[in-house]
């Protein structure tokens, strides 16, 4: 799948075309829109006012986090221009969707080699399930989703066993050290509309080993959001463009540790 600048996504031919997905691919996005809709009436798994638009809100929204986590650089050529290691960086708005370079791990590290993908507070399935359902396509990729909401959790279930995609579903706090011991340390988190950057990071941070990144689905609001986190906690950070969104971007964080 390529990430690009892309138009309104209003369709299944449309998503197809904008991310390039293969037949089987799409197909699996169907079945997951079909059944988002049909549970809806019982269930609130999206703002109502989105429903119609789930193929450019929702699913193009959360695939462009596929290759910004698929094609990056390493930290080590990412640090310079006199950063300490460590320290945030303020964020960039690009034109582009792939700033170059993002200081965050490649291939061999993570990137291309990515193995473990975890989505936290996953509600409908945005961005995890999404991206479990594009990483299929190679099965190279091993995905987590942890949902604290039974139902929602349940939602979850179906669609990866309607769709085919092996998936790991958690019903579980994300806080628990029950489910901080049986996840670990992953690749890969990510989050989206879970909860400001100040409170996001000490509640993923026993997740991070120190080639982990986080690509987290954030509003205009991101640079005070960094602002803040940075009074106790280190990183380097950077933004990218959200292609679906105008106000939108992606923030991109790594090198995690807390302040002393």
């Amino acid at each position: 799948m390529a990430t690009q600048e892309i138009k309104h996504i209003d369709g299944h031919e449309a998503f197809g075309k904008a991310l390039t997905v293969s037949r089987e691919t799409l197909g699996r996005f169907e079945t997951y829109a079909a059944l988002l809709k049909r549970w809806q009436k019982t269930i609130n798994l999206v703002a109502p006012s989105t429903l119609d638009d789930i193929w450019h809100r929702h699913f193009a929204d959360s695939a462009q986090l596929w290759d910004i986590g698929r094609t990056s650089p390493s930290p080590r050529e990412g640090r310079g221009e006199g950063r300490g290691e460590g320290q945030p960086l303020a964020p960039e708005p690009v034109a582009a969707p792939h700033p170059d370079p993002l200081p965050i791990p490649r291939a061999g590290e993570w990137g291309e080699g990515t193995q473990h993908w975890t989505d936290f507070g996953s509600g409908a399935g945005f961005p995890g399930l999404v991206l479990a359902i594009l990483g299929a396509e190679t099965g190279a990729t091993r995905h987590t989703l942890i949902e604290s909401d039974s139902r929602k959790a349940a939602f979850l279930r179906e669609v990866a066993r309607e769709t085919g995609v092996a998936v790991d579903i958690l019903c579980a706090r994300i806080e628990s050290p029950e489910t901080v011991a049986k996840v670990g340390r992953v690749d890969c988190v990510t989050a989206r509309a879970l909860a400001p950057l100040s409170r996001l990071v000490p509640l993923l941070a026993p997740y991070f080993a120190s080639p982990t990144v986080g690509l987290f689905l954030k509003g205009r609001e991101v640079a005070a959001e960094i602002e803040e986190t940075a009074r106790t906690w280190e990183f380097a950070s950077r933004s990218v463009a959200s292609v679906t969104d105008k106000s939108g971007s992606i923030l991109v964080v790594h090198a995690l540790r807390q302040k002393r």
